[in-house]
């Protein structure tokens, strides 16, 4: 039986402890789920000060007789005299961070820390706890998803008549901009710890980027270290001088009264430096994206190449490559993971010159209503070196609850590529793609379930991006609304959008790609009245676009579009490929279709005097064939 001893010594509170100060909704959730020890008499721990949290406390269990002290205490001369020791920066690093402010007489500089000892810390002074399975479970505060409102690009000579300003690209002044970089390395030199992370952005080497974060904490410095290319010893011993920085200072404020300042939160990037300063939000999504950022806007700008919001995969047959685009809710995780295939990555990638390679050396993945049996990659990648982020748990078993959104709908897992049984390693492949793939969610159940796009509608649709919410995703919302993000990547748009688009079109007649539009939403009815596609017909029209045999079907020309759909296909029933045939109220089935149209008619209209001509004319035309 155990026996619990409690000694008061003079340390940090217990981490067991942290959790009842620390300022978030999940612990005082948790504070009142908290139920006494079995050890010990539910009227010994209302009334027994010695077996109350106290702060100075630190735990000595016996078994039998066998004292056992807690790795905190065993080690305080060990582990945590090594974390003390002055940084062992020398030579350029060292005087890097000299000459960019750094207090190296005060600051403890952790560069590329094991990722235990960043459990350790994330522990030990962020409230973090260890998940059932291993993974690090930790908050984001007060923000649980990306500012985009906060987002901002500097206004200088070397970029300004590259950058597509407006709501998505803000402008900031360089001065604005030196103000709150030295605002943020004034903040991180009064933390004890400032953690750095080297890794690279592409892994491609001819195009991949160094980049270096800094930041105040563990659980930052963990999610970048998943998220970039991790360098080897060898890459960072002489990894030089860095081509991006983040400082990222989310813990303090932006000043409000800052000239451009519109609230307490900032995310900036500064093509001329190369710098990208984060204030007044620890959401970690921000690096990531960030970093996406930079290379949409250095790929095509430096080195001529397509870079892509999207997921690709490759068969382990024939080595074909795949590009799926599709935003939020369309399939493009649940599609793109297919066990005859290898996934070169989920979320960003580059086309190039040579092939397709990933931008990012893990995946950030939701977790919202996550399960073994839907998604088993995702799932069974939530272990040691994850990071859980804003997850719910149990406070005594310490099993996350995927289904509980009491903190944000926007739970994420942040691991390592290497996590996914088949994930190509390294995440590269020197082949051009055969097929593009571009998913929608069609709510309202007119666009069939896939056709085949010639490059101009190919390019038409790639700049739409559309999708749909629908009813019961938010209050209010009676019936379906349109959601159009151009490129698939409205919010990380650096470019014009037709840039990308021209890029696109341009490969994809170079290399004989075929396009296909895949409806996974309603059908036989808009939502409400039809259903949605099931997912094995989904499944069955991917596979034929990867065996070839959609390729080489019978099309017919599908008045809505203009679109080309298959006339059959094995395994598909032959009204769902005609969505006219399929609805019972033909009058309702036009009703729609013009609805729909118009729609996409209002949302072109913001890029359609700088796309070709082509495209321009089959936007007038074909939409309302």
């Amino acid at each position: 039986m155990w026996l619990l001893q409690a000694r008061a010594i003079k340390s940090a509170p217990s981490p067991a402890f942290r959790f009842s100060t620390f300022p978030h909704p999940l612990h005082r959730l948790l504070r009142r789920a908290i139920r006494p020890s079995r050890c010990s008499s539910s009227a010994a721990s209302k009334t027994s000060p010695s077996l109350q949290p106290n702060p100075t406390a630190t735990m000595v269990y016996t078994q039998g007789g066998t004292p056992y002290v807690t790795p905190h205490i065993l080690h305080k001369h060990y582990a945590q005299a090594y974390d003390a020791e002055p940084s062992n920066l020398i030579g350029r690093d060292l005087e890097y961070f000299s000459q960019a402010g750094f207090d190296m007489e005060r600051i403890q500089i952790k560069r590329n820390a094991p990722v235990a000892q960043l459990y350790e810390d994330a522990i030990r002074n962020e409230g973090a706890v260890i998940s059932a399975s291993g993974a690090l479970i930790n908050f984001s505060g007060k923000k649980t998803g990306r500012s985009p409102k906060d987002k901002r690009i500097v206004y200088e000579e070397t970029s300004k008549d590259e950058i597509w300003w407006g709501s998505v690209n803000i402008k900031m002044d360089e001065h604005t901009f030196e103000i709150n970089r030295e605002r943020a390395i004034d903040f991180l030199n009064t933390r004890d710890n400032v953690y750095v992370f080297d890794g690279y952005a592409g892994w491609d080497p001819k195009y991949r980027i160094k980049v270096r974060v800094i930041c105040a904490r563990a659980y930052h410095a963990l999610f970048m270290h998943n998220m970039l290319i991790r360098p080897s010893d060898e890459e960072l011993a002489n990894f030089g001088e860095p081509d991006f920085i983040i400082y990222n200072a989310g813990q303090f404020p932006a000043n409000r009264f800052t000239k451009g300042m519109s609230s307490a939160t900032s995310v900036e990037i500064n093509f001329k430096r190369m710098e990208m300063v984060i204030l007044g939000t620890e959401y970690a999504g921000e690096m990531k994206k960030g970093v996406f950022s930079v290379m949409h806007y250095l790929q095509p700008v430096k080195f001529g190449q397509l870079s892509l919001h999207s997921s690709a995969n490759v068969g382990m047959e024939k080595g074909d490559v795949t590009l799926f685009f599709g935003l939020s809710g369309t399939g493009k995780t649940t599609l793109s993971a297919d066990p005859r295939r290898q996934l070169i990555g989920d979320d960003e990638h580059v086309w190039s010159d040579t092939g397709v390679f990933n931008i990012e050396g893990g995946c950030y993945a939701k977790c919202i209503n996550l399960s073994a049996e839907k998604e088993p990659e995702i799932y069974n990648a939530v272990r040691f070196g994850s990071i859980l982020e804003n997850v719910v748990y149990n406070p005594i078993t310490r099993v996350p609850d995927y289904d509980d959104i009491g903190i944000t709908e926007n739970t994420r897992c942040a691991y390592p590529i290497e996590y996914i049984p088949n994930a190509k390693i390294p995440c590269v492949v020197d082949r051009q793609p055969s097929n593009i793939i571009m998913l929608t969610c069609d709510a309202f159940g007119v666009l069939p379930p896939v056709s085949k796009l010639t490059p101009e509608q190919a390019s038409y649709h790639f700049l739409a991006g559309y999708t749909s919410k629908t009813p019961g995703t938010e209050d209010g919302v009676l019936e379906p609304i349109p959601t159009f993000s151009t490129c698939y990547s409205a919010p990380f748009i650096v470019l014009h959008p037709g840039r990308y688009a021209e890029m696109l079109a341009e490969r994809m007649a170079k290399h004989n790609v075929d396009c296909w539009l895949i409806n996974t939403g309603w059908t036989a009815g808009k939502y409400g009245t039809g259903k949605r596609c099931p997912l094995k017909y989904t499944r069955r029209i991917v596979d034929a676009v990867h065996s070839g045999e959609l390729a080489k079907a019978e099309f017919e020309t599908f008045g809505t579009f203009g679109l080309q759909i298959p006339i059959a296909l094995e395994g598909v029933p032959r009204e769902l490929l005609n969505p006219r045939s399929a609805w019972p109220d033909k009058e309702a089935f036009e009703r729609e279709v013009r609805k729909l149209a118009g729609m996409f008619k209002k949302a072109f209209a913001l890029y359609e005097e700088d796309v070709d001509e082509k495209v321009r004319l089959f936007s007038l035309g074909c939409i309302f064939e």
